[in-house]
């Protein structure tokens, strides 16, 4: 069982860079925050040194429009967008050249995912200023986050056209070739990404990415080590040296990796990824809890599913690791290796007669239950084996609807959740039957499998 990998950080989510060379003097306490893009202060104090400058009768126009873009980007960090945008409405309203303004609102509607409008900002600033490297790099960016990588490398390709050793466009490219397969040549441009700013910590795990994909994973440990290094705050750092660790063999040291990820941030991939070290340690119990907290904090985590019910099993009780299973094809119908699984489970436990009587069992676990219909299906042989034939019919279903396309397993998969919640609010109201719900439904998912 592979663990699963972290998604390549592609490093195309950096504010624009909006060149600006004004400064705010403050207190000799305090070291002066310029208002300027880039900057490692506080929001909050940028947006205080940009504000200064901006309401400075003396700061002349086209200073106080860059400082507004400045601030405007400060803000969205900040998490005001809402404001981010209007101001920067404002400076393209007023200012006579207001591409900087459109570069900035682009990136703020990229990182928004506003796709569209993103795409329209940038293709503006490009026709106002043709000659300024950043509008390609971000309307690139763009490309890049629809998955229309060969356009993206052709605004990469012109960004450094006109600025040769703009070193975020060689990180930003190397992402699109990581993307398109081309592994080599995402490793080339992050060479000189890294050459022309040594000091970027997303470039060298972006590379270590690219080297694990071609098999290297001692130049992909030495790429993450850098990465913490640098930037010993990012969590994604460590549990990217956490999997490469995993990949050779040590578990150990890819346990204590993912243990500071954890520390860092808390996430369910990371736990999963904890999870996995421990079984492959065999010790099941450790990676059980693991799973356990990564569906307690993501409760449609797909693969701690499908990994818990592996432990499950290799413990010995596929009662459970059948539970897991089924949900796990539930979350990603087209996870043909869960639906493996799940099928193998089922027949392990058929031949083994492990179970007095499988179809008296529902499809999940009773001991943890807590809504009123789950515990009344749990208590009632009838209902629960109605559960179990609902949840066996639905697997064959999604089965038959993923032969006739993926598109028709997700709509079945969103109409299964939608009669789960239909029975979750309406059981226990007047005038509605829970049995004859669930046996209706059942006859539905087998008419599907059987077309």
């Amino acid at each position: 069982m592979r663990p699963f990998a972290s998604p390549f950080a592609v490093a195309i989510l950096a504010a624009a860079t909006l060149p600006l060379a004004a400064a705010h003097a403050e207190t000799e306490a305090e070291p002066a925050v310029v208002c300027a893009p880039h900057s490692d202060a506080a929001a909050a104090r940028l947006i205080d040194s940009c504000t200064a400058l901006i309401d400075n009768p003396a700061t002349p126009a086209a200073d106080r429009f860059q400082a507004m873009v400045v601030r405007a980007m400060a803000r969205h960090k900040a998490g005001e967008s809402d404001k981010a945008l209007d101001e920067l409405g404002r400076v393209i309203a007023d200012d006579p050249n207001p591409a900087h303004a459109y570069r900035a609102r682009g990136e703020i509607l990229r990182q928004q995912r506003k796709t569209v409008e993103a795409f329209d900002a940038l293709n503006q600033a490009i026709r106002l200023e043709p000659g300024n490297a950043q509008g390609y790099e971000t309307r690139a960016n763009i490309f890049n986050n629809a998955g229309k990588y060969d356009r993206a490398i052709e605004d990469y390709d012109e960004a450094l056209r006109l600025k040769p050793e703009f070193a975020l466009a060689h990180a930003d490219r190397a992402a699109a070739w990581y993307f398109k397969g081309e592994y080599q040549k995402a490793i080339g441009d992050d060479d000189q990404a890294i050459k022309l700013d040594p000091n970027r910590a997303q470039t060298y795990t972006n590379r270590g990415a690219a080297y694990r994909k071609l098999g290297n994973i001692q130049h992909a440990l030495d790429d993450e080590t850098s990465a913490i290094r640098i930037d010993p705050s990012n969590p994604e750092f460590f549990d990217n040296r956490g999997l490469d660790l995993y990949g050779n063999g040590d578990y150990t040291g890819a346990i204590a990796d993912f243990d500071q990820a954890i520390k860092i941030r808390p996430q369910a991939n990371f736990l999963t990824n904890r999870g996995d070290a421990y079984q492959a340690m065999n010790d099941y119990d450790r990676a059980i809890a693991d799973y356990d907290a990564a569906v307690k904090l993501d409760g449609k985590f797909q693969r701690a599913f499908n990994n818990r019910g592996a432990a499950w099993q290799r413990k010995g009780d596929r009662e459970r690791a059948s539970q897991d299973y089924a949900e796990a094809v539930r979350l990603n119908p087209s996870d043909a290796k869960a639906a493996d699984n799940y099928r193998k489970v089922s027949l392990e436990i058929g031949r083994l007669g492990e179970l007095k009587d499988e179809g008296a069992l529902p499809s999940f676990n009773c001991a943890v239950v807590r809504r009123p219909v789950e515990k009344a299906i749990c208590a009632d042989p009838e209902l629960a084996r109605l559960d179990r034939n609902m949840s066996d019919a639905f697997l064959k279903a999604i089965a038959a609807a993923e032969n006739n396309s993926h598109r028709a397993a997700l709509n079945l998969t969103r109409q299964q959740r939608e009669f789960i919640e239909r029975r979750n609010a309406s059981y226990g109201r007047p005038g509605y039957d829970l049995r004859q719900a669930m046996a209706e439904r059942v006859d539905q998912l087998s008419a599907i499998s059987r077309r």
